[in-house]
């Protein structure tokens, strides 16, 4: 079916609503890279959101002719569930809460601090580890591309989205192999486009479901991909 594009929102009809259609990171990276590259033509950068958006971003910053880099954010994770999250923050502290999600679980505002934190502290320990401590650049009249290996709920991409607004981007464009609907949607209020293969919906979204090969990365697979 190929690519469709609807308002600010392109996809691939034939992925829609299906589960399993990438075998990894790398292959899913390789399709999306094709589909940018039809799509945008080039980019003068590509942000990779570490550490699964790596691999995915290789091949699409190869294909684009942009220059790689990492942006590091951190989802806001719940005390009772590593797994799940209600906000994100950026690599300056700024940080995005789901307020409805806070006051529908109880979370204190002590809780909230204590989760920001504490991912805060990753953020800058990863900026050390990955990017050696590099400031981020300005980004004046650059078109952008910010890639992950998938959207659930948005929480990192939006402050992904914000922390390259602040430095003033041209053009913002999130490219994902996968994500849901409504969070897809919520983003192309923020960003110039968004590009996603395999657009799902429904009450439960994994984004490990549309690979038939997934594992959590390490550090050292970040470096590894980005040395290859």
């Amino acid at each position: 079916m190929g690519l469709v594009r609807d308002g600010k929102l392109v996809y691939d009809g034939g992925l829609s609503g299906r589960i399993r259609v990438f075998e990894d990171r790398r292959e899913a990276g390789l399709r999306l890279a094709k589909a940018c590259s039809d799509v945008l033509g080039h980019a003068d950068l590509v942000y990779a959101i570490p550490r699964g958006g790596v691999p995915v971003a290789v091949p699409v910053a190869k294909a684009l002719g942009a220059e790689l880099d990492l942006l590091i954010c951190r989802k806001l994770l719940l005390p009772w569930n590593p797994e799940a999250g209600f906000g994100a923050v950026d690599p300056e502290g700024h940080f995005f809460v789901d307020d409805y999600l806070v006051s529908l679980l109880g979370l204190s505002e002590y809780a909230v601090r204590k989760a920001i934190e504490e991912q805060l502290r990753e953020v800058r320990k990863r900026n050390e580890r990955l990017r050696g401590g590099r400031p981020y650049p300005d980004l004046s009249g650059k078109r952008v591309v910010l890639v992950d290996d998938g959207v659930a709920a948005g929480y990192t991409m939006r402050a992904a989205l914000s922390f390259v607004r602040r430095r003033k981007a041209q053009e913002i464009v999130v490219a994902v192999p996968t994500g849901h609907l409504e969070a897809l949607l919520s983003l192309t209020g923020e960003a110039d486009l968004v590009i996603c293969l395999n657009v799902r919906t429904g009450p439960i979204f994994a984004v490990a479901d549309a690979y038939r090969r997934w594992r959590d990365l390490t550090d050292d697979d970040v470096l590894r991909a980005l040395g290859a």
